[in-house]
């Protein structure tokens, strides 16, 4: 494969630190690049993606699409500095998960009593004193 169609790109993420620089293929994709961003992510990260479908691709302000290879983002690729393209890394959990997440949630508070700890007039909800 000749050198230009090669691309070092390395993945920002959200605290500012980098996953990379690695070098890759023209013809690899947004997806492929997403593998790698979860299969390398830091430990000891608070936000981490569980899957590969939480993970948006940020280049020159444009969300990356999974299906485009490197060589179709590739319109500022060569004008990096030092040769190596940064991508911007969004985690973004799916909706159906949220949305499960909450539904455990509920379900476990469903029967749960809250206590004030000041006492409230049942009438006006107003806190009464106890003095």
């Amino acid at each position: 494969m000749p050198e230009e169609d090669l691309v070092d790109i390395k993945f920002r993420l959200y605290d500012g630190s980098d996953i990379g620089p690695f070098r890759y293929s023209a013809t690899s994709t947004v997806d492929m690049l997403k593998q790698r961003i979860v299969s390398d992510w830091p430990k000891g990260k608070t936000i981490v993606p569980k899957a590969v479908n939480e993970v948006k691709l940020i280049s020159s302000g444009k969300i990356l699409e999974n299906d485009k290879t490197v060589g179709q983002c590739k319109i500022p690729f060569g004008d990096a500095a030092g040769g190596v393209t940064i991508m911007h890394v969004v985690v973004q959990p799916s909706l159906a998960k949220t949305k499960t997440e909450l539904e455990l949630l509920v379900r476990m508070f469903k029967n749960v009593n809250i206590v004030f700890e000041y006492p409230v007039c049942v009438r006006c909800k107003a806190h009464v004193s106890s003095s």
